[in-house]
C-alpha cells in the first residue's frame, strides 16, 4: 500500500499533528505503498580532531581557545553574532504591478472567520536605540549573559536583550561605548560588559519586528516556559504516557509581523514528544538484544535522531557514534586538559555514572558554522533524551492513538487554548509591566478575517457523467458507479507472489478486474518460494529478459522497505516498466472492494488512463509542479522532481528527476528540467508550445525566497526563452507553495470547508499572497496552505489564480478527495520522495517519463 504507509527518513523530525493525521486515511488510495523504512547501517567516519563535550565542538589542536557553549572566537569579526538570535528574513516586495492596489478576489460566498492571531496595539512615542553587547572574558552562554546584564539594570533602565543585541528607547551614553562590570555567579569572576551604540532605528525598520519577537520570547520566559530548540514548552504541564515511556510537552509557537494593516502576533499550539529513557538506556537494551553486533545496530537506531540535552535545553542531531571515545576522555579547555566527566561535574553538577559509554557526534549545520561554530559537537548518551518518534512507534496504531487524544485538537478546543494563553499572558503582572514599559498592549480576542467560499467544482467521469463535489471535498461515494473518464486495456501483465499467497492473490485479482470499467485481462503468475529481496529481483530479471509486459504487480507478504526499494529500483531503473506493489494485508482487508477499486484506478493511471477530469477555462496552459527531497542514504544529496502537464485537461504529465548536492545551485537543474518539459509538450501537441506556464514551487523556505525571485526565476525564464525567442514571449506565473505554516482558521468554532480563501488581514502587504483551505479533515484542525505569487506575467486577476489553484487540488488520482496542494505539486513530491527514499537514482526512461508510474 504505497500511498498511506510511505516511509520517512529515519529520525526525521515531523509535526505530531501531521503524523497523527495519517492514522486513518479512509479516502486515500491504499495501493502501491512502500513499507516503513527500517534503520540502515550507516558507517560514518569521525574526524581525528580534538574532542569537546556537548555543546563543545572539535577543532584542530593548538589553535584558538575553545569557548564553552560550542562557540569559538576564531573567524568572528566585530560584527559577528553569537548566541540565540531571532533573525527577521529579508523583506522583499514581490507584489506585481497589476495587483499593486488590490490583490483580493471577489468570487464565491463571503464568510467571516477567526484566525490564530492577536493584534498588537501600539501607542509608542519612542524610537528604538540599538546596541551591541560584548563580554570580557568571553561568555557564550546566553542565560548567563542575560543574568550579567540584569545586574546592571539600574544603569540601563528599560531594555530588551537577546544575548548579543540590546534595545532601549533612550540613549545610554553620549560616548561611543559604555563600560559596566558584573559578577558571574558560577565562579565569582568579574566580567566587563562593553555596550557599543549601533544607532537609532527609524520607524518601519525590520529590527522593530525583531524587537517585538524578542519581547515576546522574554514574556514566554516570564511564564516559566522552557526553551527547547527554537520553541517554548511547558514542562510543568507535561503529559506522561507511561505505557510507552513517553512524555508530551505542550508549548507555543509565536511570531510577530507586520500584516496588511496591523502588527499581529501569531500563536500556534505545539507539542513535543520526549522519550523518558535516555540514549544510554537504548544502548543497554540494544546490547542485550544484539550482543555480537550491538554497535552497528545501535548506530542504525540512533543516527539521524534528534536529542535533547537537559543541562542546556539544546537539541542536536546525531550524525555518528564514536565507540573509541568515552566520558573518561579529555579535551583542551582554556589551555588546560580536562576530562569530560570532570567538566560536567564542575560546570553543571552532573555526575556521569557509566564511564565506558561511547560519545555521539553531531555535526553543526551550515547556519551554525556561519555563526562562528565549528564542525563537530560531542555528546554523552547518558545525558541525552531522544525526541520525536521512531518509525516503529509511528506504525503502532495504539501509541499514535494515545498521542492523538492530546495532540489532535479540534477547532473549538484550539480556540479555548489560544484564549487561555492570551489570558495567561495578560494576567501575569511582570508581563504587563514589561508591555507597559514599551507602551504596548496585546488585544484580548482573536483577529477576524473576511474570507470567501469558492463555488463547488464539477468532475467529469466516463460516458460524460458529472459529479458535483460536496462541501467536504469528497466524491468517493458519489462517483462509485460513474466509470473512469478514460481507460486503457491491460492485456499483458504479470503478478509476482509468494507461493503461499497464490490463491488469495488470484481471488483479489478477480475483484480488481470487476471493480471498474478498466479492462484487465488475466495476468501471468510467477510464484516465489523464499520471500527475500533477491527472490523478487531475480524473478523480475528473468521475466524482463524474456518479455515486455505492460505492468508488473508484486505482492509482499510483509511490509518490508528493503524489498520494496529493491523492486522499485529494478523496475524504475534497471528494467523500466510500470509497477504496482501491494501487501498481503490488502488481500484480506474488510473493505476489499473499495481497496480493489482504488488499486484498479491507480493501475489504469500508471499505463496512461485518466480517472476523471475537471474543466480548465484557459487554453494553451502548462502547469508545473516542483519539489525537493533529501536522500536518506547520502547526506548532502537532494533530488528535485519536476512534473508538467501536457494537455488541456491537465490530466497527462511529463516527469523528470535531477540529483544535486547541497553546494550546487538547484536552479540550474530546475531550468534544465523545464527545458525537457517544454520539448515533451511540443512533441505531444503537434509542435505547439504552451502560451502560458504556471509553476507551483514547493520546498522553499522563507529565507530562500529572495534567491528564488532573483536567480531561480531568471534561470527558468532564460530556459524558456530559448524555445520562444523574441517573437512570442511566453506568459509565466511562479507561485511558492508553503504547507508548513502556523496559521489556523476557524469558522464558527469549526473547520472551514474546502474552497475557503483568505487574501486580506493576515496576508503580507508586500506580497501577492493568499491562504487556501482545500482539504477537508474529520479530526483535528485543518491547516491552510499558503500561496505567494512571486512572479507574474500572466496578468490573471486574483479570482482566476485562486480558482485555478483550487481546481487543481481535485485531480490527484490517488485520492477521491481534494488535496492540500495542486496535483502537480503533490505528484512532484511523490516522485522526489520515491527517488530519495527507495531508488536513489533519477529514472531516465523515455516511456516512463510520460506516465504516472510513481503514483
Amino acid at each position: 500500500m504505497e500511498e498511506a504507509l510511505m516511509g520517512r527518513n529515519r529520525g526525521q523530525a515531523r509535526g505530531i499533528a501531521g503524523l497523527l493525521a495519517k492514522i486513518a486515511l479512509p479516502k486515500s488510495s491504499t495501493a502501491d505503498v512502500p513499507p516503513q523504512t527500517p534503520p540502515q547501517n550507516v558507517e560514518r567516519s569521525v574526524r581525528d580532531t580534538a574532542k569537546l563535550p556537548g555543546p563543545f565542538q572539535a577543532q584542530p589542536p593548538l589553535e584558538e581557545p575553545l569557548i564553552p557553549g560550542g562557540e569559538s572566537t576564531s573567524g568572528l569579526g566585530r560584527g559577528a553574532l553569537r548566541g540565540r538570535r531571532i533573525l527577521i528574513p529579508e523583506i522583499l516586495n514581490t507584489r506585481p504591478q497589476h495587483v499593486a492596489s488590490n490583490k483580493r478576489g471577489s468570487s464565491g460566498q463571503g464568510i467571516l472567520l477567526e484566525a490564530n492571531y492577536f493584534k498588537v496595539i501600539e501607542k509608542p512615542d519612542w524610537c528604538l536605540q540599538q546596541y551591541r553587547v560584548d563580554f570580557h572574558p568571553e561568555e557564550t552562554n546566553t542565560h548567563i549573559k542575560k543574568g550579567l546584564v540584569r545586574q546592571c539594570s539600574k544603569q540601563l533602565g528599560s531594555y530588551i536583550f537577546d544575548g548579543t543585541v540590546l534595545y532601549t528607547t533612550h540613549n545610554l551614553t553620549a560616548q561611543e561605548n559604555l563600560e559596566l562590570t558584573a559578577i558571574r555567579q558560577q565562579d565569582a569572576a568579574k566580567i566587563c560588559i562593553t555596550i557599543r551604540s549601533v544607532g537609532e532605528l527609524v520607524k518601519g525598520d525590520p529590527h522593530y519586528l525583531q524587537f517585538y519577537n524578542i519581547l515576546t520570547r522574554k514574556c514566554l520566559e516570564l511564564l516559566n516556559l522552557q526553551l527547547v530548540g527554537r520553541n517554548y514548552f511547558d514542562a510543568n504541564s507535561k503529559i506522561e504516557i507511561k505505557e510507552y515511556k513517553l512524555e508530551l510537552w505542550p508549548g507555543y509557537i509565536t511570531s510577530i509581523r507586520q500584516h496588511e494593516s496591523d502588527i499581529l502576533m501569531c500563536v500556534e499550539i505545539n507539542h513535543k514528544v520526549m522519550r523518558q529513557e535516555t540514549l544510554l538506556h537504548i544502548l543497554e537494551r540494544v546490547k542485550t538484544e544484539n550482543p555480537y553486533d550491538y554497535q552497528n545496530v545501535f548506530k542504525s537506531e540512533v543516527i539521524g535522531v534528534t536529542v535533547l540535552t537537559g543541562y542546556n535545553n539544546n537539541t542536536y542531531r546525531i550524525d555518528d557514534v564514536d565507540f573509541n571515545e568515552s566520558p573518561m576522555g579529555t579535551f583542551q579547555s582554556k589551555g588546560e586538559t580536562i576530562r569530560y566527566m570532570d567538566y560536567y561535574k564542575n560546570k553543571y553538577g552532573i555526575v556521569i555514572t557509566v564511564k565506558n559509554q561511547p560519545l555521539f557526534v553531531s555535526r553543526s549545520s551550515a547556519r551554525d558554522r556561519r555563526a562562528g561554530k565549528n564542525d563537530i559537537i560531542y555528546l554523552v548518551p547518558e545525558l541525552c533524551r531522544a525526541t520525536g518518534l521512531t518509525d516503529e512507534m509511528r506504525s503502532d496504531f495504539r501509541l499514535m492513538s494515545a498521542l492523538a487524544m492530546h495532540t489532535r485538537v479540534n477547532p473549538h478546543r484550539r480556540i479555548d487554548k489560544l484564549l487561555a494563553f492570551n489570558r495567561r499572558m495578560l494576567g501575569e503582572t511582570t508581563i504587563q509591566e514589561e508591555f507597559n514599559n514599551w507602551n504596548l498592549k496585546l488585544d484580548t480576542k482573536l483577529v477576524e478575517v473576511h474570507a470567501r467560499k469558492l463555488l463547488p467544482e464539477k468532475l467529469h467521469f466516463g460516458n460524460d457523467r458529472q459529479v458535483e463535489v460536496g462541501g467536504n471535498g469528497d466524491w468517493t461515494k458519489s462517483s462509485k458507479d460513474k466509470g473512469l473518464y478514460m481507460t486503457m486495456t491491460l492485456k499483458d501483465w504479470v503478478v509476482v507472489v509468494p507461493e503461499r499467497l497464490i490463491q488469495e492473490a488470484k481471488s483479489f485479482i478477480s475483484i480488481i478486474r470487476s471493480a471498474t470499467n478498466f479492462q484487465i485481462s488475466e495476468p501471468q503468475y510467477f510464484e516465489i518460494r523464499r520471500e527475500r529481496c533477491e527472490s523478487y529481483t531475480e524473478c523480475l530479471e528473468r521475466i524482463m529478459s524474456k518479455a515486455n509486459p505492460q505492468m508488473i504487480m508484486c505482492i509482499l507478504a510483509k511490509n518490508r522497505a528493503d524489498t520494496y526499494s529493491a523492486i522499485k529500483k529494478k523496475l524504475c531503473i534497471d528494467r523500466p516498466v510500470p509497477s504496482q506493489v501491494i501487501t498481503a494485508r490488502c488481500l484480506r482487508a474488510k473493505e476489499i472492494m473499495s481497496i480493489a477499486m482504488k488499486i484498479a484506478i491507480q493501475m489504469n493511471c500508471k499505463i496512461g488512463g485518466i480517472p476523471w477530469t475537471i474543466h480548465i477555462p484557459l487554453s494553451g496552459l502548462m502547469v508545473v509542479g516542483y519539489d525537493v527531497c533529501h536522500d536518506i542514504n547520502k547526506k548532502g544529496i537532494d533530488f528535485g522532481a519536476l512534473v508538467a502537464s501536457l494537455d488541456k485537461k491537465l490530466s497527462r504529465y511529463f516527469s523528470t528527476v535531477s540529483a544535486h548536492t547541497s553546494g550546487e545551485e538547484l536552479c540550474d537543474h530546475l531550468s534544465a528540467s523545464m527545458a525537457k518539459a517544454l520539448q515533451k509538450y511540443r512533441e505531444a501537441n503537434n509542435g505547439a508550445l504552451p502560451s502560458s506556464i504556471l509553476v507551483y514551487r514547493d520546498g522553499v523556505s522563507e529565507g530562500q525566497i529572495p534567491f528564488v525571485v532573483e536567480h531561480e526565476v531568471m534561470k527558468v525564464k532564460q530556459a524558456i526563452s530559448k524555445f520562444y525567442g523574441q517573437v512570442m514571449p511566453v506568459k509565466l506565473g511562479y507561485i511558492v507553495v508553503t504547507k508548513k505554516i502556523n496559521t489556523r482558521l476557524f469558522y464558527k468554532g469549526r473547520n472551514p470547508e474546502p474552497g475557503t480563501v483568505v487574501d486580506n488581514v493576515i496576508t503580507n502587504p508586500q506580497q501577492y499572497d493568499f491562504f487556501m483551505v482545500s482539504q477537508g479533515v474529520k479530526q483535528g484542525t485543518v491547516s491552510p496552505t499558503s500561496y505567494s505569487v512571486i512572479y507574474d506575467s500572466l496578468s490573471l486577476n486574483p479570482d482566476k489564480i485562486q480558482i485555478l489553484t483550487y481546481k487543481m487540488t481535485h485531480v490527484y488520482y490517488n485520492c477521491s478527495t481534494t488535496m492540500r496542494v495542486p496535483a502537480p505539486v503533490q505528484l512532484a513530491h511523490k516522485l522526489s520522495f520515491l527517488v530519495s527514499q527507495s531508488i536513489h537514482t533519477p529514472p531516465t526512461n523515455n516511456t516512463l517519463e510520460s506516465l504516472l508510474y510513481f503514483l
